[in-house]
């Protein structure tokens, strides 16, 4: 009889078969993997959480039809935006940057105010004209 008995490494079973086998069943290595992985997942979903409330507020604010809207900081943090959290930027030639959450964004202006705006319509004062 061997003496070096395979165990799981998530509940310690006694493992029967191929000799690479570390788990029991699906359910030992799914646990085990997600308890191995839980500190780094936990902060993915609160950042997405946190991502898609924001998205939700700006696309609140923005009524359909509208392309852009101002609103203040004060309005913003009552809904709970969360402005450490934006998926991208972009800048443009007069020195501005719009922070996006997904497909909504916002430009920070003069006085605690925003611009809201949708990324596939870009704001009216950023349009530039050029003559060919």
């Amino acid at each position: 009889m061997e003496s070096n008995h395979r165990r799981c490494l998530h509940c310690n079973s006694l493992l029967i078969g191929r000799l690479d086998k570390r788990f029991c069943d699906d359910g030992c290595r799914t646990t085990f993997n997600n308890q191995k992985n839980a500190q780094y997942t936990n902060r993915m979903r609160r950042i997405n959480h946190a991502l898609r409330r924001n998205r939700a507020i700006l696309h609140s604010k923005i009524a359909d039809g509208k392309i852009e809207v101002k609103v203040s900081k004060e309005v913003l943090d009552a809904e709970g935006f969360n402005f450490k959290y934006h998926t991208h930027s972009l800048g443009f030639p007069e020195g501005k940057l719009v922070y996006f959450c997904y497909d909504m964004g916002y430009i920070p202006l003069e006085g605690d105010r925003y611009l809201l705006v949708r990324e596939k319509d870009p704001p009216s004062f950023f349009l530039v004209e050029t003559a060919f």
